[in-house]
C-alpha cells in the first residue's frame, strides 16, 4: 500500500481492484464493507471495546473478528490500547476516520429502520432529548438534499457518467467483427 501524507489526513492506499468504475464507494467498501467490521464498529462506538464484548454481541465467530479487527487496524480505522500486561489484553478504539464511519452506520440503521424491520430495534437520540433524524444538506446553501438535486462530476480520466469513455479507435473497430 501506498501511504498518502498525514497534512492531507487519509488513510493508507488500497490497491483497488481495477476492474468496475473507480469510485470511492468501491474503495471505502474494500476497507469497510464486510458485516463483521461494520458491526465491530457499531460496538466500538457504544463503548464495547474489549474482544470479548465485541464478539458476545456481534455474533462474528472469533477467527473471523480477529482479522476483521487486524483489517481495520490495517487500513486506520482502528487502534489497540493495551490495558492487561499479564495476560496481554487490548480495547479496541476507532480513529477519526472510524468515527467518522458513525454517520454511515446511523444511516445504514435508518434504511433498515425503514425498510426491514417492523419496529427499530433500538432509536438514536441526540442530547436535546429528541430521536435523530439524519438528512443530507448542501455544505454551501444549507438546503437538505433530495436525490432529484444530485449532480454527478466525473473527475476520473476515461470516464463519464455512463461509464467508461471509449477511444475514437475503440469505436471505429467495434463494428468489424
Amino acid at each position: 500500500m501506498k501511504a498518502r501524507t498525514t497534512e492531507d489526513h487519509k488513510l493508507p492506499a488500497l490497491a483497488l481492484d481495477s476492474r468496475g468504475r473507480p469510485c470511492s464507494i468501491a474503495a471505502s467498501l474494500q476497507a469497510v464493507g464486510e458485516k463483521w467490521s461494520l458491526l465491530a464498529v457499531r460496538e466500538i462506538s457504544f463503548g464495547n471495546r474489549r474482544f470479548a464484548a465485541i464478539a458476545r454481541n456481534t455474533g462474528a465467530p472469533r477467527d473471523v473478528l480477529t482479522a476483521r479487527l487486524r483489517h481495520l487496524e490495517s487500513v486506520g480505522v482502528l487502534t489497540r490500547r493495551q490495558y492487561s500486561e499479564h495476560p496481554p489484553r487490548f480495547e479496541y478504539h476507532l480513529t477519526e476516520a472510524g468515527r467518522d464511519l458513525l454517520v454511515v452506520l446511523t444511516t445504514l440503521r435508518a434504511w433498515g429502520d425503514r425498510w426491514l424491520v417492523a419496529e427499530p430495534p433500538a432509536v438514536f437520540g441526540h442530547s436535546c432529548g429528541e430521536e435523530l433524524d439524519m438528512v443530507h444538506s448542501c455544505r454551501h446553501c444549507g438546503q437538505e438534499v433530495v436525490p432529484e438535486d444530485l449532480r454527478l462530476d466525473v473527475r476520473t480520466p476515461g470516464w463519464n457518467s455512463s461509464g467508461p469513455v471509449e477511444s475514437p479507435a475503440a469505436d471505429s473497430s467495434a463494428g468489424s467483427e
